[in-house]
């Protein structure tokens, strides 16, 4: 079982890494707990009293915030030891939640694990372990996966086989067809679309114009996709929610997990591949082969799914960057060729 921390160790000693202010966050004043190694020892053997398994005692090496929305939501790292474990080697990961504890989240990983995505699983495509609930901090737990995003590994040469991969493994998701407490269809990715757009304009009133002809193009866009037969969907699937560790694949962060069309996941993925190819090496083509490779197997698995609602997708996702492209420092610069990009994929829709 898990024990608390000995009142006489100062827990100074135990690094804490905060790199986002997260303490000054007055609408979630629980991380301070959170970020509290004594805090956060007692609360781990109050409400998951089986995570030390046969390890034996364990205790808090390291804590880190690895990322942070602010008022929304926190991932921490906590690195923990115990007798008989390697040092350091048991990882658990964190997801705080503003609003409150996600339980559909972590009852929804629970399923996953303890069925088809679970250690047992014949195809090796799997979820992180789903470890427990630690309410006062609005927190579940997992295991934090070995392994690398399949980020950088798509733009290697086993690229192409591993985006085949990716689309077992999606549709193995989509094919489970979970309940789901939400729903997300084209008039919500329409709408996230105008909202972001309209921020873009605020800020670069000399594209108001091209950003209005865009909305409208994707609204055209969004009435050609026939309605789809609804299933369980990742809602926010793209490269780095996926992991690879030898032949071992893990889907990541299933908090926006909804009901709605599949073509939209595979689209998602193969829009973010495009803005990959993009900002890595300044040609949208340069990962073309993984996009069809990905599209391509999708399409065999779930032939029902129209190839053109899949494409849709995608084009929605690149047009969505515009906006994410405003967002992060580093990629200011792509902003104007996406715009150029999105207007060309739109041609005859403007």
């Amino acid at each position: 079982m898990c024990w608390p921390a000995a009142r006489e160790n100062d827990p100074l000693s135990i690094p804490v890494t905060n790199p986002f202010g997260v303490l000054a966050d007055t609408k979630m004043p629980f991380l301070a707990r959170a970020l509290d190694p004594v805090e956060v020892q007692i609360e781990l053997a109050k409400n998951c009293p089986t995570l030390g398994g046969d390890f034996g005692r364990l205790e808090v090496l390291s804590i880190q915030v690895v990322r942070y929305k602010p008022e929304q939501r926190c991932l921490i790292e906590y690195r923990l030891s115990a007798p008989r474990l390697p040092a350091g080697s048991l990882v658990i990961l964190g997801k705080v939640r503003g609003r409150g504890l996600d339980k559909k989240a972590f009852r929804l990983v629970q399923t996953l694990w303890r069925g088809e995505f679970g250690p047992q699983s014949f195809d090796e495509i799997r979820v992180p372990e789903p470890l427990g609930t630690i309410p006062p901090f609005q927190m579940w737990l997992q295991s934090k996966v070995p392994g690398s995003t399949a980020t950088a590994l798509l733009a290697k040469p086993e690229g192409v086989s591993l985006a085949k991969r990716i689309a077992e493994a999606i549709h193995k998701l989509h094919k489970g067809n979970l309940p789901a407490q939400r729903s997300h269809g084209m008039d919500d990715e329409l709408r996230i679309l105008h909202e972001r757009l309209a921020l873009v304009a605020q800020s670069k009133p000399e594209w108001g114009k091209r950003l209005e002809k865009v909305l409208a193009a994707c609204r055209r866009l969004g009435a050609s996709v026939a309605k789809a037969r609804e299933t369980g969907i990742h809602r926010d699937f793209y490269p780095a929610q996926v992991v690879v560790d030898g032949t071992n694949l893990y889907l990541l962060d299933l908090d926006w997990f909804s009901r709605g069309d599949p073509a939209l996941d595979i689209g998602n993925f193969a829009g973010h591949l495009t803005e990959q190819s993009l900002r890595s090496y300044g040609n949208p083509l340069a990962l073309a082969d993984r996009e069809m490779a990905l599209i391509e197997r999708f399409a065999e698995l779930s032939p029902e799914v129209p190839l053109t609602s899949v494409q849709a997708y995608a084009t929605l996702t690149l047009v969505r960057h515009i906006y994410l492209s405003t967002q992060f420092p580093e990629r200011n610069a792509l902003t104007s060729s996406l715009l150029s990009l999105c207007e060309e994929r739109l041609t005859g829709l403007i």
